[in-house]
């Protein structure tokens, strides 16, 4: 997790133990399936990723896998109860990737709620597994839970344009235009994009009040952190996005979280004054 997002690595150290723990075993699994897709294994991939697919929806029904990440995830999903229809929609967007080049406006709203929308609803599962009873308020933290994870992913798609398209050749965005260099957003599309990010970002704010404090502070880093990289991303032109992965520097992460959690902090403090 390190490796591939030190943004969200910073900001899982927010969450408490248990839920750290957690996280990164669905984050491992995630991972792995990505790679799958992305090329890092040999031979028939799709194949492959369906036997990964056939093991991560039967390994809670195991009590010991000789896959310690495998083994791991399933005394995660077990315990926090993920449901076995939020992990086929993800390996459905997964294996849409060996298919699809580019997407209607529906094919990507699926892959969208396939591969991070039922992400975010699974980490809410972790969040709210020691809560004693139903949450009160569960109907809207699981729509929050959705509109962070269609940021989320949003913002990836366009931080990752050069990989995406002129290296793999996926086009997910719906109105990507085709020129005689290849195809491309246009600066329009690009901000109607950001539009939406800023959107889902607002829709999901309210919300991250409502998880418990052992994950609230690395939820909000997180959400802080992308919404700076989706400012980023907004000053970026679609010309520079097709040669530069917009990232933000170690020092600036750094700034972010610590003002992300002294906001929290003071948030908290008020409500209980």
């Amino acid at each position: 997790m390190r490796a591939y997002s030190t943004s969200f690595s910073l900001a899982s150290m927010l969450f408490s133990p248990r839920v750290r723990s957690d996280i990164t075993h669905l984050y491992a699994v995630v991972r792995i399936a990505d790679e799958i897709v992305d090329g890092a294994a040999e031979g028939n991939i799709e194949q492959q990723l369906s036997a990964y697919e056939h093991s991560i929806l039967h390994a809670p029904q195991q009590p010991f896998h000789p896959d310690p990440i495998i083994h791991a995830y399933a005394d995660t999903a077990r315990r926090c109860q993920f449901p076995a229809e939020y992990l086929r929609a993800f390996f459905t967007s997964m294996r849409s990737d060996l298919t699809h080049t580019s997407y209607t406006q529906q094919e990507y709203e699926h892959y969208i709620y396939g591969s991070a929308e039922v992400i975010g609803l699974l980490c809410l599962r972790i969040f709210l597994a020691e809560q004693p009873g139903e949450h009160p308020h569960r109907t809207e933290l699981e729509a929050g839970a959705r509109r962070l994870g269609a940021a989320f992913q949003k913002i990836n798609f366009l931080r990752d344009i050069r990989e995406d398209i002129y290296e793999r050749g996926r086009h997910y965005f719906p109105d990507t235009n085709t020129t005689q260099g290849g195809s491309m957003l246009s600066e329009a599309s690009k901000a109607k994009i950001i539009a939406e990010i800023q959107a889902d970002l607002a829709a999901a704010q309210p919300m991250i009040a409502l998880l418990p404090y052992s994950s609230r502070f690395g939820v909000q880093a997180s959400a802080d952190l992308f919404s700076e990289l989706a400012q980023l991303l907004a000053d970026t032109t679609v010309a520079q996005l097709r040669t530069t992965r917009v990232r933000l520097g170690s020092v600036r992460k750094v700034l972010i979280i610590a003002r992300s959690v002294v906001g929290t902090a003071m948030r908290r403090g008020s409500r209980q004054a």
